[in-house]
């Protein structure tokens, strides 16, 4: 157990959001206490522009940093400059997902924060106020990019599990979310690449830094922390990552753990 946290990496979605887009006052309130002492780094698979809404709302201070995209990009607050990025070529994985899932969705972030999609996703899946802009498979990703997203409404989240096994990505990083959602990020890149990168900003080491998620894109970021915290949602592998379990989102889970120290 840390003594006192040095820094503290919060993930978003299911964390500290549930999936109505609800924030509770407590955890709003636990997270503004934090960063008034130690620095708080929002850790997400959110691009920019969906991120910096909820920095805002929870009023972190400025000259800060924030890692978006599964760790592609670290930067800064408010002005959101880019510290560090990590891209890669998506071609071969696109040509696979049309192979053996034919009627998946697919995404991409600009660097601006629009997404490219080759068909709409459920509303709210890329954030309220994302903007979005339809393309064929050959306009998706010209450029090499930060992430390719993989989306199917009609597939289970263990039928994602078993398209990543089919889908044998070689020379990537994936992440399999809570419903039938793949990340393809880097290979190598995780919320922990960016970690690193915002911690050497301020010169601090990881074994002061408490880190709080729910989902299988967390599980570098909880393991590479001093502390890492599972929400109570978490899938059974991001708890056995943990070391330790809070309470889920819906009974302000990241509030209980912060209030512990701050």
């Amino acid at each position: 157990m840390i003594e006192t946290p040095t820094a503290v990496a919060l993930d978003i979605d299911g964390t500290l959001i549930d999936h109505d887009e609800g924030m509770s006052p407590a955890v709003v309130d636990a997270i503004r206490r934090t960063a008034a002492r130690v620095p708080v780094i929002l850790a997400t698979g959110r691009a920019w522009s969906t991120t910096k809404p909820v920095a805002e709302r929870l009023g972190l201070s400025a000259g800060g940093f924030v890692v978006c995209s599964n760790g592609a990009r670290t930067l800064g607050y408010p002005d959101g400059a880019v510290v560090d990025e990590r891209t890669f070529d998506p071609s071969t994985v696109i040509e696979s997902v049309r192979r053996y899932a034919p009627n998946a969705r697919m995404a991409v972030e600009e660097s601006d924060g629009t997404y490219l999609v080759t068909a709409p996703f459920p509303e709210g899946d890329l954030g309220r106020d994302a903007k979005i802009r339809v393309v064929g498979d050959d306009e998706l990703a010209p450029q090499p990019v930060t992430r390719l997203i993989i989306r199917d409404p009609e597939q289970s989240e263990d039928d994602f599990v078993r398209l990543a096994e089919r889908l044998g990505l070689h020379g990537v990083s994936y992440f399999v979310g809570w419903t039938a959602w793949l990340d393809i990020a880097p290979e190598g890149v995780d919320k922990s690449t960016g970690l690193k990168v915002a911690l050497a900003q301020y010169g601090l080491d990881p074994s002061g830094l408490v880190a709080i998620g729910d989902g299988r894109n967390d599980i570098e970021m909880l393991t590479y922390a001093g502390h890492g915290v599972a929400m109570g949602s978490s899938p059974d592998e991001v708890k056995v990552a943990a070391d330790e379990v809070t309470k889920s989102v819906q009974d302000d889970g990241a509030a209980a753990i912060l209030n512990r120290w701050f």
